[in-house]
C-alpha cells in the first residue's frame, strides 16, 4: 500500500513520518503540507516526494495519513475519501458534528477503510487492558484524569491555534473517551460539565451499561502533576489502566497495520471514522453544557 502524509507540523515530524517510513508493509510515497517549504524539508529527510498539490499526491497513493488540525483534517479527509483513498486519521476527527459526519458519509460512499489514531487504543499494554476490562461485567464507576502540561511547558504543541481555541476537552478528551467507551459503553448523557483552572474541564458521564464516569481534562497542569490515569471500580474490584512501555511511533505502526487489514478484508476497525464521530458528538454536547447550553 502506497501512503502519503498530509501535514508537516510537530506531530507529523515526531510521529507520523517515522512511523510511515519504518513500516515494512507500507511504501511511504510523499508529503503534502500547507507550507510548501516545510513539506520539502520533511520529504527530503525521508527521501520521498514533496507535493505542491494535494490532488497530485492523492492521485499517486492508495491511502493517506492525516496530521493536520482537525478542522482541516475533516475537509481533507472528505476529499481523500472521494478519491478512493483509505484514511489514517488523527483525533479529534473534527471539531464539529457536521464536520465529523461529512467524513463518515464520505468514507461510506467511497467504501474506503478508516482508522482514527487514539494512542492508547494501539499501545500494547493499554490495548490489552481495554479488551480485558470490556469482557468484565459489573463496572460501577470510572475515574479518568488526562492532565497535560502543553501550555505550562516548552511543548512544541503550545503554539497550536486549534489547541489554544478548543483546549483540553478536544485535545485529550478523545483519549479518555477512547478508553472508557469500549469498557463502559456509549454515553447516554453528559450529566454535568464544569470549568476548572485555565482550560481544565470536569465531566460526569452516564454510560449505556449503567455505570458512570468522571473525567478531568487539562493542558495546563503543572508539569510535575501531568499524567494520565484511568481507574475502574465494580463487582470485580478495582482495575487501573497500565502505562505503556512504548511511545507514539510503535502505536502508529499498529494503527497503520489496522488500516491495512481493514482495507484488505473490508471489515471495519472498532476505532474508525464512525467511532471518531461518536467522540465528536459527545465532546460537542459537553462543550454546549460548558457554555451553558442544553444540547
Amino acid at each position: 500500500m502506497r501512503i502519503g502524509l498530509l501535514g508537516t507540523g510537530p506531530w507529523a515530524r515526531a510521529a507520523y513520518a517515522p512511523a510511515l517510513a519504518g513500516h515494512t508493509g507500507l511504501e511511504f510515497a510523499g508529503v503534502w503540507g500547507r507550507r510548501p517549504e516545510a513539506a520539502t524539508s520533511l520529504a527530503e529527510q525521508y527521501d520521498v516526494v514533496a507535493y505542491a498539490d494535494v490532488d497530485a499526491l492523492l492521485a499517486d497513493v492508495d491511502a493517506v495519513a492525516v496530521a493536520l488540525p482537525p478542522s482541516v483534517q475533516a475537509e481533507t479527509a472528505v476529499r481523500a475519501a472521494a478519491a478512493g483513498r483509505h484514511l489514517l486519521l488523527d483525533k479529534p476527527l473534527a471539531v464539529s458534528v457536521a464536520g465529523g459526519r461529512a467524513v463518515v458519509e464520505a468514507v461510506e460512499r467511497a467504501g474506503v477503510a478508516s482508522v482514527v489514531f487514539c494512542t492508547a487504543r494501539f499501545q500494547k499494554e493499554p490495548e490489552a487492558w481495554i479488551e480485558e476490562q470490556a469482557a468484565v461485567a459489573g463496572w460501577f464507576t470510572a475515574r479518568a484524569q488526562w492532565l497535560g502540561a502543553v501550555f505550562t511547558s516548552d511543548s512544541p504543541f503550545a503554539a497550536s491555534p486549534w489547541r489554544r481555541e478548543k483546549g483540553a476537552l478536544w485535545d485529550v478528551g478523545p483519549h479518555a473517551l477512547s478508553v472508557l467507551l469500549p469498557v463502559l459503553g456509549d454515553v447516554r448523557q453528559v450529566v454535568a460539565a464544569a470549568h476548572g483552572p485555565a482550560d481544565t474541564v470536569h465531566l460526569v458521564l452516564d454510560h449505556a451499561t449503567g455505570a458512570s464516569s468522571t473525567l478531568t481534562l487539562s493542558l495546563t497542569a503543572p508539569p510535575a502533576a501531568a499524567g494520565a490515569d484511568v481507574e475502574l471500580r465494580g463487582e470485580a474490584g478495582v482495575s487501573v489502566l497500565p502505562g505503556s512501555s512504548e511511545g507514539a511511533v510503535p502505536a502508529l505502526v499498529r494503527a497503520a497495520d489496522a488500516l491495512v487489514r481493514a482495507a484488505r478484508t473490508g471489515r471495519r476497525h472498532s476505532c474508525d471514522a464512525a467511532f471518531g464521530l461518536r467522540i465528536t458528538e459527545i465532546l460537542a454536547t459537553a462543550e454546549a453544557r460548558l457554555a451553558g447550553g442544553t444540547e
